[in-house]
Formats: C-alpha cells, structure tokens, sequence
C-alpha cells in the first residue's frame, strides 16, 4: 500500500537512531523491540506501519483501542496495551491485546486472571516519590511478581516504568534496571524491560531496555486530544 513520505521518513529515522544508539551500548537493535504507540491516530495510520514493518503497536485507552484493533484483525499485529487500566476493562482489554504493560497492583492482577485469557505482563513501577503516580512501589515488586507466577493465565516478561520528567532520564532507568534484578531474583525468567519513549529511547537502551513505546517520534503530532 501507499506509505505517507513523512511518515516514511520519520519511521526510518527513529529505526536508525535505535540502532546508533544500540551500538553505542555494545547491543545489536535485534534484542529490542519497537512498539509504536498510536494513541489518537486512526487505523488507516496503523496500516501504513504495518507496510513498513511495524509488528508490535501500543494503545493505551480501551475506548479507543477496541475498535482499531477490531477494524485491523486481517493483519498480523501484536497490541500493546501501555496505559494505566482499571480492573473492570481488564476482560475487555485482554479479547485483543496479547501484551499488558501496566500491571501495578493486585486487583487488576486477578481481574486480568479472572479473564482466562493468555496474556504476558509487565511490572509497572513508580520512579517517583509520589504515590499518586502509576505503578506500583519498588518494595511490592517481589510479591507482585509471585502473585503473576502463581496465577493461571499470566505470564510475567519483566518491568516497565515512565521516567518522571523532573528527573535525568538516564539516572532513572538505571533504577528501573535494579528494579528489574529484583524481580529476576524471584521470577529468573522475566528479563525484559520496557522503557522509552520518543525524547529518551536512548538512555533507555543504555540501561537495558528491551521494550521501546515510541509515539509522535515515528506517527508524528497526534490529530486530537480527546
């Protein structure tokens, strides 16, 4: 199908950035995965990803999310849900998203168990001293991560975290990756970190992302704030 130049040009751009910047880490850009976030955009603008090789897209409210991942099922897509999600969206979300990024506490843990659905998680975690903020504490990691091992439909990948925009962003995904040792102490095999968006995917990949969410970088100014 017809790609729109800029969008081309854009997609193009960030990809190389990724990769500079895996190789200044001493990492190859096949370890990381590039999830992008279309928030607002239309699935018309999800099409043209996919023609340019976008497997893996990331939504984060379900109002908007449903309907586009219902108009794209003939393409083989894997959708994200990267947004904070309430316990009574959690079966709705899991019938097209493979992937939950925001699992911060142990009401939507069994809210997305209860929904018998296979679905992979991560840990989300409040870099913030602000309790108010998305995620879960730092020292609830560890039980949290028991909870998922010990359910029936989940599968726990690793942690996931925002890097509080007063704060250097390399400093604090260098906490999230001692966060994530944490939870490897308890579940060995949830080694993957999601981090960085579109102003700090690099410091991202130097601390060990493994999960890239990248919006307006790649889709450009999104069309409304509904």
């Amino acid at each position: 199908m017809e790609v729109d130049a800029e969008l081309r040009e854009r997609y193009e751009g960030v990809t190389a950035s990724i990769a500079a910047a895996a190789r200044s880490a001493g990492r190859s850009s096949e370890e990381l995965t590039l999830i992008v976030v279309t928030k607002f955009h239309p699935a018309a603008l999800v099409r043209q990803l996919h023609a340019l090789g976008v497997q893996h897209i990331g939504e984060n409210r379900h109002q908007d999310a449903e309907p586009k991942a219902r108009e794209l099922t003939d393409l083989p897509l894997t959708w994200h849900f990267v947004g904070q999600l309430q316990s009574n969206k959690a079966r709705a979300v899991t019938q097209y998203c493979r992937v939950i990024h925001s699992l911060d506490r142990s009401s939507l843990l069994r809210a997305l168990d209860r929904a018998e659905a296979p679905v992979e998680v991560f840990l989300e975690v409040n870099l913030t001293d602000d309790p108010g903020r998305g995620g879960a504490e730092p020292a609830q990691l560890p039980d949290l991560a028991e909870r998922v091992l010990a359910s029936d439909h989940l599968t726990l990948r690793g942690v996931m975290a925002v890097a509080p925009r007063e704060e250097e962003p390399r400093r604090a995904f260098a906490r999230l990756r001692e966060h994530s040792e944490a939870v490897r102490r308890v579940a060995p095999e949830a080694v993957q970190i999601s981090a960085g968006m579109s102003g700090d995917f690099a410091d991202a990949i130097a601390e060990g992302a493994t999960h890239l969410r990248i919006g307006t970088a790649i889709t450009g100014n999104r069309p409304s704030d509904r």
